[in-house]
């Protein structure tokens, strides 16, 4: 009966020891935060010019971009292939020694750019009719509608955690 008992209370206190508490590894959530932004403002003296370059306040507001981002660690900035676009992006691209990636918006699969940039803080510099079209695709949603052709301003802020987005839309006038 004495054996039985110390061998009930071995059990007792073996269990005890092996059963652990339900502990969950909880991982950190995978985040992608994307700015989009229009180009600065372009120099319009020539109305037959397909790539002008831009003027005096859009050289100012590419140079405010840059100050505007200068807290933020990027990893990657994108912008279309367009005089005005490589220029709104050249002051960050340099202040934060960051090459620029050129993308075509006509055959960008937002899937992939997604991908290829998780967990990543990408700027990209776009138009006034594909920057709205970029964010909406990335988000899945029809939110936001083309831009006006004065607005030069306007940063769209997406971020993606664990795959679920949130959006906001910023004037940075």
């Amino acid at each position: 009966m004495r054996i039985t008992k110390l061998l009930i209370a071995f059990a007792i206190i073996i269990g005890s020891i092996s059963c652990k508490k339900d502990t969950k590894i909880v991982e950190d959530p995978v985040v992608s935060t994307f700015y989009f932004i229009r180009h600065a403002e372009k120099d319009r003296t020539d109305p037959d010019n397909p790539d002008p370059e831009l003027n005096q306040d859009g050289l100012d507001r590419a140079i405010r971009w840059a100050e505007v981002f200068d807290p933020i660690d990027l990893d990657v900035i994108y912008s279309t292939n367009y005089e005005r676009t490589s220029m709104t992006a050249a002051p960050t691209s340099v202040k934060k020694n960051i090459d620029i990636k050129y993308y075509d918006p006509n055959t960008l699969d937002v899937e992939q750019f997604k991908a290829e940039n998780e967990g990543l803080n990408v700027l990209v510099v776009g138009h006034s009719n594909t920057t709205p079209n970029f964010v909406n695709k990335v988000i899945n949603i029809e939110k936001y509608n083309a831009m006006d052709d004065d607005d030069n301003s306007s940063l769209f802020i997406v971020r993606i955690v664990d795959g679920i987005p949130t959006d906001i839309r910023l004037k940075m006038d």
